[in-house]
């Protein structure tokens, strides 16, 4: 291992007021400033240095904002494609795969690349917080979050919509410092979102925080350092679906760190993201060239959440206006929002699985149906390095190797449930 990280490596900028802050695993927000901003890393190595694959996640710690290391991790795996890359044509397309893939290293037991987030969100907290993380996830994050806490003993209670609980299977039950609340069925992530709220409304419960979180962002921003250290230099185009976009403003300030670095050139890398169709808020909002998110009708929402593959790409509150935030990052790297429906996702999964190998989640099939129909209006040139990020992968195989079971909710709640009977329920269950 690299050695135990203590904090000392890094602090906190302020970007709505340069102001240097210490860390301490839990803050989210300059104390002096009103206005929504977020907080960056600063790491006092400014060059990217890298230890073996087989410290996993914190291979990259001296990158990443975290007072310790834990067990259990696994780090994106970067390859030059050749199946995929014949099957478009194409002569310089690098996969970033986070998923379950053990004869490429890639060994993420739920099958998704928030574990990265994960991982480093929760290195970030102190030893021996007693107080209890809470997380609200569409699925895909609640999953990785419960192992990872079960596994290193970190109290936690996830936030999820009923209808998504299936994406909460495991193969191991959980520890018992791990919680599970939904609220009814019908509703989507961001009722998920809202109830995590009320809950951190108790004492006792602090909230992980989202892409306010600079360890959520620079976890998931490992994917590009990945992808950096086998190709050489920087892509010039990242492909990736979005629901909230954090993992796009991650790969774009871990591209900037890289720029600074200099030693994988200069070049900006053009963030191209894409929904699932017919949720696509945020590339209504950016094709209009508006900085503030247009409309969308709660149960207009709902009922789109419904009909998308990919339930985690229905964020209806993304952190796209607030300086930083995703419609910078796409103004700023030159980027562009795609879309792909239900049918050009299935297509493009069939399409990775007969010509990588693997399966692939419906959030990373978008992102694939979004690269082939970039290449096919020409946007994007069959000789561009591009970063193809498939963050989730393996999934069904894993779950043909290993037994797996879905997770029952400890408690359901209405989205209009009172503030203090969510807290005192939930205080009940520790």
């Amino acid at each position: 291992m690299s050695g135990k990280k203590n904090g000392n490596h890094y602090n906190l900028k302020a970007l709505c007021c340069g102001k240097d802050l210490e860390d301490d695993g839990r803050i989210l927000g300059c104390p002096e400033c009103r206005d929504p901003h977020l907080l960056r890393a600063s790491y006092k190595k400014k060059q990217l240095k890298t230890g073996a694959m087989e410290e996993g996640l914190y291979r990259f710690s001296d990158w990443l904002p975290i007072q310790r290391e834990l067990k259990g991790s696994s780090a994106p795996v970067s390859y030059k494609s050749e199946g995929l890359a014949k099957a478009l044509g194409m002569n310089n397309l690098w996969i970033t795969f986070n998923g379950w893939w053990p004869e490429k290293g890639a060994s993420m037991k739920t099958g998704t690349f928030k574990e990265c987030e994960a991982y480093a969100v929760c290195a970030r907290i102190p030893e021996n917080t007693e107080d209890v993380l809470v997380v609200a996830s569409a699925g895909n994050t609640a999953r990785a979050f419960m192992r990872v806490c079960s596994e290193n003993n970190i109290p936690l209670v996830v936030c999820v919509p009923e209808d998504n609980l299936n994406s909460l299977w495991s193969d191991a039950p959980g520890a018992d410092c791990i919680k599970v609340i939904a609220c009814a069925s019908g509703s989507d992530y961001f009722d998920a979102i809202a109830l995590s709220n009320k809950l951190c409304e108790g004492a006792g419960f602090y909230p992980e925080g989202g892409a306010k979180n600079p360890a959520r962002r620079d976890g998931m921003g490992t994917t590009v350092l990945s992808a950096a250290i086998e190709i050489g230099k920087i892509p010039e185009f990242y492909f990736q679906a979005v629901g909230s976009g954090t993992g796009a403003i991650a790969a774009w300030e871990a591209a900037l760190r890289l720029e600074e670095d200099g030693n994988f050139g200069r070049n900006k890398m053009k963030l191209m993201v894409s929904q699932n169709v017919p949720f696509q808020i945020i590339h209504d909002s950016w094709k209009a060239d508006s900085r503030t998110l247009l409309g969308l009708d709660n149960n207009e929402a709902r009922q789109q959440s419904q009909i998308i593959n990919a339930k985690v790409l229905s964020n209806r509150k993304p952190p796209y206006s607030l300086p930083n935030g995703l419609y910078d990052a796409l103004k700023a790297s030159g980027g562009d929002v795609l879309l792909a429906d239900n049918e050009e996702a299935e297509k493009a999964a069939l399409l990775f699985e007969q010509s990588e190998g693997n399966d692939i989640s419906p959030a990373a099939a978008v992102a694939v149906a979004s690269l082939i129909k970039a290449l096919e209006s020409r946007q994007v040139h069959k000789n561009a390095l591009v970063m193809l990020n498939i963050t989730g992968g393996g999934m069904g195989r894993y779950q043909k190797e290993h037994t797996t079971a879905p997770t029952v909710a400890d408690l359901v709640f209405s989205t209009d449930q009172e503030v203090s009977d969510v807290i005192e329920q939930v205080q009940k269950l520790f």
